[in-house]
């Protein structure tokens, strides 16, 4: 193992000393816990958010053409009524 020094707040420093007294594991193996679980779900995905959102451009339909510029004042019309 590749010991890492890392600092935390003393908010996170209480929390993981009492569940490393009710779980009778030490703090580090509680810190490698969740990092392997930080690890396994994986970073976000930006080229599929990005397919995601571009799946959606010219999907829709406005009864304004100018809706993309003016969607403030729109948006306040339709609030005030």
């Amino acid at each position: 193992m590749i010991r890492t020094q890392i600092q935390q707040s003393d908010k996170q420093s209480k929390i993981l000393k009492d569940l490393s007294i009710n779980r009778r594991e030490s703090v580090a193996s509680l810190i490698r816990q969740v990092i392997d679980q930080f690890i396994s779900s994986g970073a976000p995905n930006r080229i599929g958010q990005y397919q995601q959102a571009i799946s959606v451009v010219g999907k829709y339909e406005a009864d304004s053409p100018d809706i993309s510029v003016e969607h403030d004042k729109y948006l306040d019309e339709g609030y005030s009524s």
